[in-house]
């Protein structure tokens, strides 16, 4: 098993936390949102020299975690796929891996959920996304993408912008396995898109997650879902870290059971 960890981006969001730190090190709770995710990873029996993280951004603060570092020096004028592939030769072809964004924290069970999985690429989905949602923004379609699978838990359609509440199945949380025979052909996949297109109105150095696993749904993978209820959480603003902080832990526990 290996395990990826995307913490390139700036956090421009959560400033003046980021100001001079990785947005994977504003801290909950206490403990920095990498630390939460590397307690949750290792409780699965994931060790460190199993375990990448990709940063860029202030990139020098992510070598004290005994994990295998790698750099997207293009940080600032790229996205999380390109983000992904800094780490191209960490992807061993007899391995299953997971893929993790930097900026959320889950519980020891929800990585148990995945690595049950044996679809070709499984995605983690939570189906009670909307109670997160209003604890976050007013109105959760603001920031909600489309979720569309069908009875056997296959995905058809995600990332999109929903019209509906109807739309979005599940959320994506950015929490994928892709499983060990597979790995070769993510990488052949990727390396064989067209460069000058536009992926869901963005360039091919700046595609989404989602426009990418679409484009694999397209190409008739076998894509799951891997549903979960809550026990997770994204920290993309100042806002989200502040209604995380100010409930009690009662309540935060609720939502995501922080351990570690």
């Amino acid at each position: 098993m290996k395990l990826i960890i995307l913490a390139a981006g700036e956090g421009k969001r959560l400033r003046p936390l980021t100001n001079n730190s990785p947005k994977c090190l504003v801290k909950l709770k206490g403990k920095s949102l990498l630390s939460h995710q590397l307690y949750a990873i290792k409780a699965n029996s994931i060790s460190s020299q199993d375990i990448a993280i990709v940063g860029g951004y202030q990139y020098q603060d992510l070598k004290d975690f005994g994990c295998k570092l790698f750099n997207n020096v293009r940080f600032s004028s790229t996205n999380m796929v390109s983000t992904l592939f800094c780490a191209s030769d960490f992807m061993a072809e007899d391995e299953d891996l997971i893929i993790s964004y930097g900026d959320i924290v889950y519980e020891k069970k929800i990585l148990e959920a995945l690595l049950s999985s044996d679809a070709e690429l499984s995605v983690v989905a939570d189906k009670s996304w909307e109670r997160l949602w209003r604890l976050r923004m007013s109105n959760p379609l603001d920031d909600a993408e489309t979720f569309i699978m069908d009875e056997k838990q296959n995905i058809r359609e995600l990332g999109k912008r929903p019209h509906s509440i109807s739309q979005v199945q599940s959320q994506y949380i950015g929490l994928i396995k892709v499983r060990r025979d597979k790995i070769k052909e993510l990488k052949d996949v990727y390396h064989k898109m067209d460069r000058e297109s536009i992926y869901d109105g963005q360039d091919f150095d700046n595609m989404y997650m989602t426009s990418f696993i679409q484009y694999l749904i397209n190409s008739q993978w076998e894509v799951k879902a891997t549903v979960i209820d809550n026990g997770w959480l994204e920290v993309d603003t100042i806002e989200d870290l502040e209604r995380y902080e100010s409930l009690s832990k009662r309540s935060l526990d609720s939502y995501c059971f922080l351990r570690g």
